[in-house]
């Protein structure tokens, strides 16, 4: 049951990229609408990740897995009915609300269901194997039922599976609750998520309003406001949903801006690629679905062998190779255009699958090595937000560009290719930035958890 609760999170990442060119037409929206529309999803899951956590201890992670499940599985049905963007944006978030309560609280089952370590182990990577398989059938179920029915098919198919699973999952899983979970951090939590959507929203309008418009303006300048209120009240609050020492450690600190840019990358250009192929080269959403399989394929396959790698190599190296490979798949995308055959493209996303394919388990590893056993769970949950937060900024930035470019004249494709050739950019800036520093550092600062001096991972569980 959790299995299938934290496969419905994933596939609801990549299944909405391969309906966006038919949303577009049926919706009659902009650019700007799509990535609100998958923006409202992730935005939600990102901010509400760490406090789903929190609530999974409190509350019991069966009350809080079945709620998801049911608020989910209601906002699929919303989703499918929404007649115009705004209210389609408005269910989208609300089904990232309960994708925020599913995922900590399906992996909380998990581990309460399999104290022996070994066996948690084992059941966290059938866990983690779900996830990857959600990921990489998205894009081809989505082709196949938008091309069978069209967009409110993707959402109608969670409706089914959601009230099976609310069943099945009311009369066999355990009700469990820790007595010693931490409070949550309200004043945290709302600041978190209104820096993040502000900033959000200004860079999404901006390709709409331009960048010099006075609304836009002021959301970079509310943004700045608002980071510096959140982590003063961070620095101040007992229990804090961000606890800023953790960024002392410098392991911590660079494994955590990477993951950002790899949800940055990631996200971003999995936004264009069936745009590109339907928009721009003309193919049917199937087929355009399907031919962005060997990206999702390829990030699959190396999922696995990427934390063997870490164990064997150290988190720096594979980490490193990874983002450059990841890198250079997204800079060679910028040379594809409406004539370049099928041939030529399909190596150019299977480089980038690879490469992030080797980044993001070598990452939450290393963040969570940098910290004590009993904040392993912590560095895991924040590994997973600044993935999610990249994702938000990858598709708000890249958009931008693109409805920048087109504002100056230049076509759809071609702004696309300035799109990913930024990504690829920042992608293998990261990678020099990782490869200089994911490392421990030489001395362990005061406040920090005393660890041995090496960047090759421990024997740990982390959230994939």
């Amino acid at each position: 049951m959790t299995c299938i609760g934290q496969f419905m999170v994933l596939l609801n990442n990549t299944i909405t990229s391969a309906a966006l060119p038919d949303m577009q037409k049926r919706l009659d929206t902009t650019l700007t609408g799509l990535q609100w529309i998958v923006n409202g999803y992730v935005l939600a899951v990102a901010m509400l990740l760490l406090a789903g956590g929190v609530f999974a201890d409190r509350f019991g992670g069966k009350h809080i897995f079945l709620g998801g499940m049911a608020v989910f599985t209601l906002a699929s049905l919303l989703c499918s009915l929404s007649a115009t963007v705004g209210w389609l944006l408005a269910a989208r978030i609300l089904q990232g609300i309960g994708a925020a309560a599913l995922s900590p609280a399906s992996l909380a089952l998990l581990a309460a269901a399999y104290p022996v370590p070994q066996e948690r182990v084992k059941a966290i990577g059938q866990w983690a194997t779900f996830s990857g398989i959600g990921l990489a059938v998205g894009p081809a179920a989505g082709g196949i039922l938008v091309e069978a029915f069209d967009w409110r098919a993707i959402f109608l198919i969670n409706i089914p599976i959601g009230l099976v699973t609310l069943v099945v999952g009311a009369r066999t899983l355990q009700h469990r609750r820790s007595s010693d979970a931490p409070p949550l951090d309200v004043p945290g939590q709302v600041l978190a998520l209104v820096v993040v959507g502000t900033l959000t929203f200004g860079l999404i309008e901006a390709g709409e309003l331009g960048w010099t418009s006075p609304l836009i303006l002021s959301c970079f300048g509310a943004t700045i406001v608002l980071l510096a209120l959140f982590l003063t009240v961070e620095a101040r609050v007992p229990t804090p949903m961000l606890p800023l020492r953790l960024f002392k450690l410098r392991l911590f600190s660079v494994s955590n801006v990477a993951m950002t840019i790899v949800g940055f990358g990631l996200m971003g250009s999995g936004f264009f690629l069936t745009q590109f192929f339907a928009t721009v080269q003309g193919h049917s959403v199937m087929r355009s679905a399907m031919e962005t399989l060997p990206n999702t394929l390829a990030m699959v396959v190396c999922s696995p062998y990427a934390a063997r790698f870490a164990a064997k190599f150290g988190f720096r190296s594979v980490v490193t190779v990874g983002l450059v490979l990841a890198g250079i798949g997204l800079v060679t995308m910028a040379d594809v255009q409406a004539n370049t055959p099928y041939l030529n493209v399909w190596w150019r996303l299977a480089i980038t699958g690879v490469g992030f394919g080797l980044t993001m388990s070598p990452l939450t590893g290393a963040a969570i090595s940098s910290v004590g056993p009993s904040e392993g769970g912590l560095a895991s949950g924040i590994s997973s937000t600044t993935r999610q937060i990249g994702a938000v900024f990858g598709v708000a930035v890249l958009g931008a560009i693109v409805r920048t470019r087109q504002e100056q004249g230049a076509s759809f494709g071609s702004g696309l290719n300035t799109a990913f050739l930024t990504a690829g950019i920042i992608t293998l800036i990261c990678a020099v930035i990782t490869g200089l520093w994911l490392v421990r550092q030489r001395t362990p600062v005061a406040d920090a958890p005393q660890t041995p001096r090496t960047d090759a991972p421990q024997r740990t569980v982390s959230r994939v």
